[in-house]
């Protein structure tokens, strides 16, 4: 007889974590509570901005006006006791405008360098694709390094340094087209819809009973930088199995192969995936990623790495149904 060695009655598909996750996930749903007082839906454009917190990278968020792209953004970053800056990109601005300038000092008879607002923790940039290519040079620096360099000296971003950007698809007049090198070093491209229209009634009830109230005065404060900087460590010790590696190799190297597509995506998206798929797992109470948890994240890392062919792009075709397409044909492991 087969000696009997679980617990009768205990449920085959329970798992326990190696890694304790308990308080990153409450301090996840403490987030998405503070804003819910505020923000109506957009239950997709929450998680993957906290996701790209602690996986570590930057969000572009796109959308028509009016849909609370830069709203959730900044409420996002009054959930966290850290310095928030807020950017509003113009065709005027000069890169001293967001790095800052050396001053010179009458007393001292040298020069100071008076810091811009970049030096935050959470940068909102309000319509990014509307300074000229010199600002967004400046702006890349500070992206893909985390430091500045003004007259031949290095300057550090202090940790967390997590850039929010929102841009509006519609409108292109006085619009720079963001390179790709740029968007590249965006882990997400999120886009936003309209809300339903009994999240439209809600909104309007909400903004009635709201009155005089200010929507940044009911956030209360849930992470500190350190506990950021903790949950980002935590981040990357879920572990993720070498058939998931595989998964995700093939996903993007199918965008490189693919007939439908100019340009396919770099290594950086298949580290993008992996990244936020650990951190998909982990919000979601798990110490290891499954596939689900890559198909989840992938399309928001692939969508704007990608680029059309001319022709299929005449006929109508767009990034995301390709996307959409090379995830349902890909074999899920097992």
């Amino acid at each position: 007889m087969e000696e009997i060695t679980k617990e009768e009655g205990s449920n085959p598909l329970e798992f326990t974590n190696r890694i304790d996750l308990g308080e990153l996930q409450n301090s996840v749903s403490q987030i998405k509570s503070e804003l819910g007082k505020i923000i109506v839906g957009q239950q997709d454009m929450i998680q993957l901005l906290i996701i790209s917190i602690l996986a570590n990278g930057h969000s572009l968020i796109e959308g028509v006006p009016g849909v609370a792209k830069t709203v959730t953004a900044k409420l996002l970053a009054k959930t966290m006791n850290v310095n928030f800056s807020r950017i509003q990109f113009t065709p005027d601005l000069m890169p001293s405008d967001i790095l800052g300038t050396s001053i010179f000092n009458v007393k001292t008879s040298e020069f100071e360098f008076k810091r811009g607002p970049i030096f935050s923790n959470i940068i909102l940039i309000d319509e990014i694709n509307r300074a000229p290519a010199k600002t967004q040079a400046a702006l890349f620096e500070a992206m893909a390094e985390r430091q500045i360099t003004i007259d031949s000296k290095e300057y550090q971003m202090q940790a967390p340094f997590l850039v929010f950007a929102t841009q509006n698809p519609i409108e292109q007049e006085g619009t720079y087209r963001l390179p790709e090198a740029q968007l590249d070093r965006f882990l997400f491209k999120i886009k936003v819809n309209y809300p339903s229209l009994e999240e439209e009634i809600k909104i309007l009830e909400n903004k009635h009973q709201q009155k005089n109230k200010v929507a940044e005065d009911q956030i209360t404060p849930i992470l500190t930088a350190e506990q950021i900087a903790a949950y980002q460590d935590i981040i990357k010790e879920i572990i993720i199995e070498q058939n998931l590696m595989k998964y995700i190799a093939g996903i993007v190297n199918n965008t490189r192969v693919n007939a439908n597509l100019y340009l396919g995506a770099s290594p950086r998206a298949s580290i993008a995936i992996m990244d936020a798929s650990k951190a998909m797992a982990a919000i979601n109470g798990r110490d290891f990623v499954t596939p689900d948890d890559i198909k989840k994240v992938a399309p928001a890392i692939l969508g704007h790495r990608i680029i059309l062919t001319p022709e299929r792009e005449m006929e109508g075709l767009t990034p995301d149904k390709v996307i959409e397409q090379i995830i349902e044909t890909m074999e899920i492991p097992r």
